[in-house]
């Protein structure tokens, strides 16, 4: 849906957690489970004070694409001429097209991307879920297309309909192509004209309006709602009990991966260049996979009907009762355990600055990449190998 008139829209991620609220309270589908918010949120709070997991860990995964560092302290990170321009860009990209990668078909046949990262650390050439986004679009560009150049996929001369296609081309043996490709055609299309109409044809121009307006006070919150207001594509709204409610998934997303892409090297002293303030304003991506974790966590408890049509693999649509109330408490269950790991620090604080960087954000790359060491190990959710995990939710939508 299109969302509210930017001329009245939310200043902040705030609104999205105020909506979950609204309707985990009134929703008789889901729960929060307390006593497993605080058992989480010990095992969570140790995890980064080992070091095992911090926002480094973004990083450290081959696909993710790195920007040049240390950064020219004499070249402005937002300018034309920056080389940051080429990671802004890309994950302006993964962000726009992160939705909608669940299959109902096995590991082997569902869509996938063959490709192999020259920072591999295994050689897999295979990618599925999430991950065949990135490798498709690393993919392309090995092969000379610029396919994250917001001027290049804007134009349908240049980039047309059936090269985008051939950018998703699957691996051997798929039996499926990417979902909603026509969808991903048109979010590309629109996103791309905006930014090329307006910013330069870079999100690395709206990244310097935001500074530019709000100066020392440019917060994540901030830069999220102005991603809502400038993009229908990321306004991910919608009603429940006639009440308009936020979710934000992929503009909260967008910020965050810019966030971790750019955060310092362990052994650097100089701040953020992008987000001095940090993002502690974000809530969770509200997506299919991290409330699956949370619930098998047992932070989250479904009712017997909604775990009915989990098991059964019912198609639940965007905006009905079961799929909001299941994103709802995907949220409040992560400002719990965060809201929780921070009363832990009171008692026990932080022995350096990395270990205190405490965040929902933090929290959902965590549980996302636990929920898919869980699927890799114990089998597909929901299968007679591992049917403790219930399956994910089944919704197709360009919001998640």
């Amino acid at each position: 849906m299109a969302g509210s008139h930017p001329d009245n829209y939310p200043r902040g991620p705030q609104v999205v957690i105020e909506s979950a609220e609204f309707i985990v309270s009134r929703s008789k589908l889901v729960d929060l489970n307390h006593s497993g918010i605080n058992r989480v949120a010990e095992q969570i709070d140790k995890q980064i004070r080992s070091g095992l997991y911090s926002p480094h860990t973004w990083s450290e995964q081959p696909l993710h694409h790195l920007p040049p560092w240390p950064l020219d302290e004499n070249l402005d990170i937002f300018s034309l001429e920056s080389p940051a321009r080429s990671t802004i860009d890309w994950i302006f990209l993964i962000s726009l097209l992160n939705f909608s990668f669940w299959s109902a078909l096995p590991s082997g046949e569902r869509f996938a991307i063959e490709w192999l990262p020259p920072r591999s650390l295994d050689g897999n050439t295979r990618w599925e879920g999430y991950w065949a986004l990135p490798a498709a679009l690393n993919r392309a560009l090995e092969n000379g297309i610029p396919i994250t150049d917001p001027n290049f996929y804007a134009s349908q001369e240049d980039c047309p309909d059936d090269l985008i296609e051939k950018v998703f081309q699957p691996a051997e043996g798929c039996l499926e192509t990417i979902p909603l490709l026509k969808e991903r055609i048109r979010v590309m299309r629109q996103a791309g004209a905006i930014l090329v109409e307006k910013y330069n044809g870079s999100f690395s121009g709206i990244l310097a309006e935001w500074r530019q307006e709000h100066g020392p006070k440019a917060t994540a919150g901030v830069l999220v709602a102005k991603i809502t207001k400038i993009f229908d594509v990321f306004r991910d709204e919608n009603t429940y009990q006639n009440r308009q409610v936020f979710f934000w998934k992929r503009a909260q997303i967008l910020v965050a991966e810019t966030w971790a892409a750019f955060y310092p090297p362990p052994d650097s002293i100089v701040p953020h260049p992008i987000f001095p303030l940090g993002v502690t304003e974000l809530t969770m991506f509200a997506d299919y996979r991290v409330p699956q974790i949370l619930h098998h966590l047992g932070t989250i408890d479904y009712s017997p009907a909604l775990a009915l049509m989990l098991v059964n693999g019912e198609n639940l649509p965007n905006g009905s009762e079961a799929e909001m109330s299941i994103r709802a408490a995907g949220i409040l269950a992560v400002e719990a355990i965060k809201n929780k790991i921070l009363h832990i620090r009171q008692h026990k604080p932080a022995t350096n600055s990395l270990d205190s960087e405490v965040c929902s954000v933090l929290i959902d790359f965590f549980l996302w990449d636990l929920a898919k060491r869980v699927e890799s190990t114990e089998g597909e959710e929901g299968s007679a190998k591992n049917p403790l995990l219930s399956p994910i939710h089944r919704t197709r939508s360009i919001w998640y």
